[in-house]
C-alpha cells in the first residue's frame, strides 16, 4: 500500500500517465489505452479489448512507453523501406534522362544534377573511359523522385524530419528507407496514408527500370523445375 501510494503521487506529480493515454508495457502484457488510474492499480484496455491490470508501483520501477507525445506533436512516424533488386540498378540512358525531364517532380533535379555531373566530368581534364565518369543512375533518380513526391504530399508533415535513404545492401536486396511523419495521428487514417504512399511507389518503380526484391515462392520453384529437368 505504501509503495502504491508513493507511486501514485509520483505518477501524478510527474504527469507520467493519464486516463486516455496509449501505453506499451510488454513485460505486463499491456498495449492500449489507460482507462483507470487508481491507488493500487492502473487498468489498460488493450487493442484486442482485453484488460490488463498493472500494479501502480511497477510503472515507477520499470520502463514503459507512453504514446501521448506522438499525439501532442501532431505527427506520426512512417519508417519503412522498399527492397530493391540490386540486379536492376544501372545507369540511365540519354533517352531516359530526357523523358524524366518531363516528370514534374523530377525536372529540377535532372537539370541540377546534369549541371553538377558535367562540371565534375570536365574537371577530369582529359579524355577518359565511361567508367570514370559520374552519370545519373536509376536508383538515384528514383530516390530523388520519392523525396519530391513526399514533399508535395498533402498528408506529410512539413515541419518534421523527412528522409529517403539507402541502407546497407544485403541478401534481401537494397533497402530504400522512407523516414517521414504524417500530419494526422489517427491510427486508421495513418495506415491508409502509409498504404497509399507505398502503393504508388511500388507501382511507379518500374518506370525507373527498378524491380522489387522478393524471395522465390513455391510457385516460382515449381515453374523452374521443368527447365531444370530438361
Amino acid at each position: 500500500t505504501i509503495l502504491s501510494l508513493v507511486a501514485s503521487i509520483q505518477l501524478t506529480s510527474l504527469d507520467m500517465v493519464r486516463v486516455g493515454d496509449w501505453i506499451e508495457m510488454p513485460q505486463c502484457g499491456a498495449d492500449g489505452d489507460v482507462v483507470d488510474v487508481a491507488l493500487h492499480t492502473v487498468k489498460v484496455q488493450n487493442w484486442d479489448k482485453t484488460i490488463t491490470t498493472i500494479p501502480t508501483h511497477r510503472l515507477i520501477v520499470e520502463s514503459f512507453k507512453n504514446w501521448r507525445g506522438m499525439g501532442d506533436s501532431g505527427g506520426r512516424r512512417i519508417k519503412r523501406d522498399l527492397r530493391i533488386d540490386i540486379n536492376s540498378v544501372r545507369f540511365l540512358t540519354l533517352e531516359e534522362t530526357e523523358r524524366f525531364k518531363r516528370f514534374a517532380l523530377l525536372a529540377d533535379y535532372i537539370v541540377e544534377k546534369q549541371e553538377e555531373l558535367v562540371s565534375y566530368n570536365e574537371g577530369l581534364g582529359r579524355e577518359t573511359d565511361n567508367v570514370n565518369l559520374r552519370r545519373l543512375t536509376n536508383i538515384g533518380t528514383f530516390r530523388a523522385y520519392v523525396l519530391s513526391y513526399l514533399k508535395h504530399h498533402p498528408k506529410i508533415h512539413r515541419e518534421m524530419t523527412l528522409l529517403v535513404r539507402q541502407l546497407q545492401p544485403g541478401a534481401s536486396g537494397l533497402p530504400l528507407e522512407i523516414y517521414a511523419f504524417t500530419n494526422i495521428t489517427d491510427w486508421a487514417v495513418y495506415e491508409d496514408i502509409q498504404a497509399d504512399i507505398f502503393d504508388h511507389l511500388l507501382a511507379v518503380a518500374g518506370e525507373f527500370g527498378l524491380s522489387m526484391y522478393q524471395e522465390p515462392a513455391g510457385r516460382d520453384l515449381s515453374a523452374l523445375a521443368p527447365s531444370l529437368e530438361a
